[in-house]
C-alpha cells in the first residue's frame, strides 16, 4: 500500500513539472488575489482581506485536485494505458489518491503567492495568529480534498470526457463551500447544502484562525473537516471499484 502511494507520488511530481495546466493553476492565483484585492479596496473593505486572501488560495486546492482526479483517467485514455494501469496488482484506488495527494501538496504554494501579493502588492500584512488551528486546518483540508477528489475520479471513469465534469465542478461547489460569497447570501433553501461540503467548514476555520478573537469549536470544525474527508475517501473507493466493473463491463475503459 505504502509503496503503490509513495510510487503513484513520485510519478505525478514527475509529470507536474512540465504540465501545462498545473502551472496556469499556480499563476492564475496570485492574479485572482490581485483582482479581488483590487475591488476590496477600491470598496475601502479592506476588513475583508482575510477572507479575499484565502479565496483564490482555496479555489486553487480545489482546481487542482479536480484537474488531477480527471487527468489521471483522461492522460491514460489518450496514452492507451488504462487498461493495463488497471490490470496491475496496484490497487487502481490507490493510485489515483496518491496522485491526486502529490498535486495537492503543490497547490499550497498558492498560500506564500496569495501572502505575497496582499503584502508587496497593497501593503496588507496577514498574520497568522492562531497558529495550530491553521497549520491542522491546513492539513485536514488537504487531505479531505485528495479523498473527496477521488470520489470525481469515479466520475470521469464512466464520462467519455472529463474536461466537461471538470468545469461543472468548479464555480458551483465553490459557491456552496462560502468562498465566494458567505454562506449567509445563498438563499435558505441551499444553505444546509453548505453544511455538507467540508470546504465551507475550512473556509471558515482558516478566516477565524487569521482573527485576534478566539477561535469557537475549533475542535469540531476540525472534526467535521476530518470526518467529511474520510466519508469521501470511503465512498470515492467505493465509487471507483464499482465504476470500474461498470466499464469492463461495458467495454468502455478504453474510450476517449
Amino acid at each position: 500500500m505504502i509503496t503503490t502511494l509513495w510510487g503513484a507520488v513520485r510519478f505525478q511530481l514527475a509529470i507536474a513539472r512540465t504540465s501545462p495546466d498545473v502551472l496556469l493553476i499556480l499563476v492564475r492565483a496570485p492574479l485572482m488575489t490581485m483582482v479581488l484585492l483590487s475591488i476590496s479596496e477600491y470598496s475601502g473593505r479592506r476588513d475583508l482581506a482575510a477572507g479575499v486572501v484565502l479565496a483564490p488560495v482555496l479555489m486553487a486546492l480545489w482546481d487542482m485536485t479536480l484537474l488531477i482526479a480527471g487527468e489521471v483517467i483522461n492522460r491514460e485514455r489518450s496514452w492507451g494505458t488504462l487498461e493495463a494501469l488497471v490490470a496491475t496488482p496496484a490497487r487502481f484506488f490507490l493510485v489515483v489518491l496518491g496522485r491526486i495527494g502529490a498535486v495537492t501538496t503543490i497547490s499550497m504554494v498558492s498560500f506564500a503567492e496569495a501572502w505575497l501579493v496582499a503584502r508587496y502588492g497593497f501593503g496588507i500584512h496577514l498574520t497568522v495568529v492562531h497558529g495550530t488551528v491553521f497549520v491542522l486546518c491546513v492539513l485536514a483540508s488537504g487531505l479531505a480534498m485528495a479523498g473527496t477528489a477521488t470520489l470525481m475520479s469515479a466520475l470521469f471513469v464512466l464520462a467519455p470526457s472529463a474536461r466537461l465534469m471538470q468545469n461543472t465542478l468548479t464555480y458551483p461547489f465553490y459557491l456552496l463551500a462560502g468562498v465566494l460569497v458567505p454562506v449567509s447570501m445563498l438563499p435558505e433553501w441551499l444553505r444546509p447544502l453548505s453544511s455538507a461540503v467540508f470546504l465551507s467548514w475550512s473556509a471558515e476555520l482558516l478566516r477565524q484562525s487569521l482573527s485576534p478573537a478566539p477561535v469557537p469549536d475549533a475542535a469540531l470544525s476540525l472534526a467535521v473537516i476530518a470526518l467529511l474527508g474520510l466519508a469521501g475517501t470511503l465512498a470515492g473507493l467505493l465509487a471507483v471499484n464499482r465504476a470500474l466493473r461498470q466499464a469492463r463491463a461495458a467495454g468502455t475503459l478504453s474510450e476517449v
